[in-house]
């Protein structure tokens, strides 16, 4: 994979704060899988760089990173109040009517990378969900997350019968094109139909939070170009 250039990705930038759209398959942190990340993008760019918090590698979308450690802490006490909005669009599974329907279960996360439900040992986790559009087969969900578990948001649509497209561990199945668009479907001979997305469908949308100054900011990411076509056809056919 290219690397792609760290300012072509930068969403708002101040004095204390970059915000960046993280493409599909980069990780935030260090990685022994890549030669790059975030991370190491950011501190090029910006000596005393430090990430704010992580979007899972596959997970495309808005990432804050702090410029001098008095606005990393000053964005770290916000997370761990609670005072930051996260707005996650995943494309999921199924015809959902989801109007502020609230999730609140513990997670507990296994050696093996998976987490599961699990109501003894779990760690809180919540999560507000509402549909954006729904489609023939498939809905756009807009994901609130109230904490940051790692998966929630995926294990937590997998509870509503609603996993996400493509979340193979967690139930969720390939989506392709000749499913929505039945008529008119050819694909070449010899040749095997790709699905119209890869990887799992969650995007980071939007982020708000208060700068150093108690300004409140809301930075919006837009798709990237593999969930952008999905939307798109998901539109354009049903």
């Amino acid at each position: 994979m290219k690397t792609p250039d760290f300012k072509d990705l930068i969403l708002f930038e101040n004095e204390d704060y970059i915000l960046v759209n993280k493409p599909p398959y980069i990780s935030t942190l260090d990685d022994r899988a890549d030669t790059f990340n975030i991370k190491k993008m950011a501190k090029t760019y910006s000596d005393d760089a430090q990430v704010c918090h992580r979007l899972d590698k596959e997970t495309s979308g808005v990432l804050a990173i702090a410029k001098n450690p008095e606005a990393y802490r000053h964005l770290a006490m916000q997370f761990e109040d609670r005072e930051v909005t996260k707005e996650y669009h995943a494309v999921v599974d199924g015809v959902q009517d989801f109007k502020d329907v609230n999730v609140y279960l513990p997670i507990h996360a296994q050696a093996n990378g998976i987490v599961k439900i699990d109501r003894v040992n779990g760690k809180l986790a919540e999560t507000f969900f509402n549909t954006i559009k729904a489609y023939k087969k498939h809905t756009l969900v807009q994901c609130l997350p109230i904490t940051g578990r790692m998966h929630q948001i995926r294990i937590h649509l997998a509870c509503l019968k609603a996993s996400i497209v493509c979340d193979e561990q967690y139930g969720g199945k390939f989506i392709y094109l000749s499913e929505l668009k039945k008529k008119n479907f050819n694909l070449k001979q010899d040749t095997e139909e790709q699905p119209l997305i890869r990887r799992v469908a969650l995007h980071a949308y939007s982020l708000t939070f208060k700068l150093l100054n108690g300004e409140e900011i809301v930075v919006i990411a837009p798709y990237p170009k593999d969930f952008d076509v999905l939307v798109k056809q998901l539109e354009k056919h049903s």
